[in-house]
């Protein structure tokens, strides 16, 4: 899971730089980058907060944090077809 890689297109969508995204969730702006690299792991209350700024149910952060390397071997075909209409709809929905 890219929870980070996530959090910065979500970010980004959002034409927010790291310095006003990491002080809007009060965080510094290099642990946010830390984050977004995937060498820190934020709690799940930070999380929320960014999944509130980002105007974006926290489920929804994790889904965007799945890679394919997370589903089982077998299931991958069926995770690589269905994700991209996932995320089509998903945007569609909330943003």
């Amino acid at each position: 899971m890219n929870i980070g890689e996530a959090i910065r297109t979500l970010r980004k969508n959002e034409l927010m730089n790291q310095e006003e995204f990491s002080a809007s969730v009060g965080i510094t702006q290099s642990y946010l980058s830390l984050i977004e690299k995937g060498h820190k792991k934020p709690s799940l209350e930070v999380l929320q907060q960014m999944a509130d700024i980002l105007k974006t149910p926290l489920p929804v952060l994790f889904w965007f944090g799945i890679e394919k390397e997370d589903v089982s071997e077998e299931k991958q075909y069926i995770y690589e077809t269905l994700k991209p209409s996932i995320d089509n709809l998903i945007n569609e929905v909330f943003n």
